[in-house]
């Protein structure tokens, strides 16, 4: 099932002059020298207890979505249109360059709430597709984190710390569960080439789906929009698949002599990509050939299903690596940066994801696959109650806000048709149940069968974990 990085053999490449030398150089062959038994019992898949989730889908909303328009209903909040944040709510928190030393009135939300489902979840207008699908939805409205920039906001969300150069969530998974499959990667991030919400587009970086310290073999493949979805899948013209076949030989007898002499174990990556890229050549066309899907199921993603590159496309794609059981796909939806023109951007922004959501939940549902697939929906961050530029009942934008935010997840082992956590009224602090992103991290580990505690890689003199070292919580509460 698992093809795994091999640490006692690399262990045993290792000479004395090699270990001295790489492990001078950053991770080199220490990790492997000093491995504890806890790393190697975590790569065993389900070893920690029975896994609810075999495999992620991450639904991630670059920008940071508005959760007063979206999710976190506050009815009240009219009442109080272009009135001042009291001073006993904001507490002098810190906030943005952008709205620092500037007044705090309030903008409420102009979209209306229902609710939906036999459940009765709150959810915003904006979302009619999404709201079929309440009963299946596990709401958390008391996510927080410590950035407030969406640099460190989406780092530490991808990756657990806001610290550039850590392992991302697939990669850990990658790592520490092996893979299902042997014709595709572990690890598939999807960005959207085209969405709605053209103004302050925020930049997206490999090191978001990077594998930091891991070996590199855990790294996420990102799938381009054009051209070959992966680069360089096909051969050059007068080279077949033959060929290819022979060329990988004669490259596979040098590395593995090349490996046998000094011992460096990303030669072994090497090997391994080499062959996974071959495979590729075949899996990877098939996969993104939607020509045999029916037509019911085309249309079940909306019109954009055809434009390669777009959000409903990538769910489609989703749902197919689903059945090939790649273990986490994430895809990336951006332009949800909004400091002004909220409901316009709002509007185009729900109209990209909302009916695509809707159609990737109702797909893997019913083929019988969200049972075991965790999906996530979620920003870097939420957004402030309070307005920014010339605020109107029908026009406003609003400020980063990380002391609370709202996001799901459904199928996997999660409860359906829930609202955990709770927000003050003018959903501005946590004041029930808080969920921070470590929280999220070990939770989704959790239900894959992983206990965040002793899923550790060695690095400069510390176990290190996905969820840090700071205390973090399983969310045993939204778990079925």
């Amino acid at each position: 099932m698992s093809t795994r990085y091999n640490f006692t053999e690399a262990a045993n490449l290792q000479s004395r002059r090699s270990f001295l030398l790489n492990s001078g150089m950053g991770l080199g062959t220490a990790a492997f020298s000093s491995l504890i038994p806890q790393v190697r019992a975590a790569a065993e898949p389900g070893l920690h207890h029975p896994a609810k989730a075999k495999r992620v889908i991450f639904l991630f909303m670059a920008g940071a979505p508005s959760q007063v328009d979206l999710f976190d209903y506050k009815p009240d909040l009219h009442k109080l249109f272009k009135t001042e944040l009291p001073k006993s709510v904001s507490k002098g928190q810190r906030v943005t360059t952008m709205t620092r030393g500037k007044d705090q009135f309030i903008a409420p939300s102009m979209f209306n709430f229902a609710q939906q489902g036999e459940s009765g979840v709150w959810m915003s207008e904006l979302l009619p597709h999404l709201s079929g699908a309440a009963d299946d939805l596990c709401f958390i409205h008391s996510f927080n984190t410590n950035a407030i920039n969406h640099d460190p906001g989406k780092t530490s969300f991808c990756t657990g710390s806001e610290i550039p150069g850590k392992p991302s969530m697939g990669s850990w998974l990658s790592y520490g569960l092996g893979t299902m499959n042997k014709d595709l990667p572990d690890y598939v991030v999807m960005p959207s080439a085209f969405w709605s919400g053209r103004v302050n587009v925020q930049a997206l970086y490999a090191r978001l789906w990077g594998s930091g310290f891991l070996p590199s073999r855990h790294q996420g493949t990102s799938f381009q929009t054009t051209g070959d979805p992966v680069l360089f899948l096909s051969n050059p013209k007068g080279v077949d698949a033959q060929v290819r076949r022979r060329m990988l030989d004669s490259l596979d007898a040098l590395n593995k002599k090349h490996l046998a002499e000094i011992g460096d174990p990303e030669i072994q990556t090497t090997i391994a990509q080499q062959e996974m890229a071959f495979r590729m050549q075949t899996s990877v066309p098939e996969l993104s050939d939607l020509s045999k899907e029916p037509k019911e199921v085309l249309e079940m993603y909306g019109p954009e299903v055809h434009k390669p590159g777009s959000y409903a496309r990538n769910c489609l794609l989703a749902r197919r690596m689903a059945e090939r059981d790649v273990r986490f796909v994430q895809l990336f939806h951006r332009g949800w940066d909004h400091h002004s023109s909220l409901p316009q951007n709002m509007r185009g922004q729900c109209n990209d994801v909302d009916q695509p959501t809707a159609a990737l939940l109702k797909d893997l549902k019913t083929r019988g696959l969200l049972e075991d697939t965790l999906v996530v929906f979620a920003g870097e961050f939420g957004r402030t109650v309070y307005g920014q530029g010339n605020i109107t009942r029908d026009n406003y934008g609003r400020d980063h806000h990380p002391r609370c935010f709202s996001g799901w997840l459904a199928g996997g082992g999660i409860k359906g048709g829930l609202h955990y956590g709770k927000t003050d009224d003018f959903s501005y602090n946590v004041v029930e149940d808080p969920v921070h992103v470590r929280d999220l991290h070990a939770t989704m580990l959790h239900l894959l069968g992983v206990d965040h505690r002793h899923l550790t890689f060695p690095y400069q003199g510390l176990d290190q974990k996905l969820t840090g070292v700071e205390k973090s919580r399983v969310v045993k509460e939204i778990i079925s």
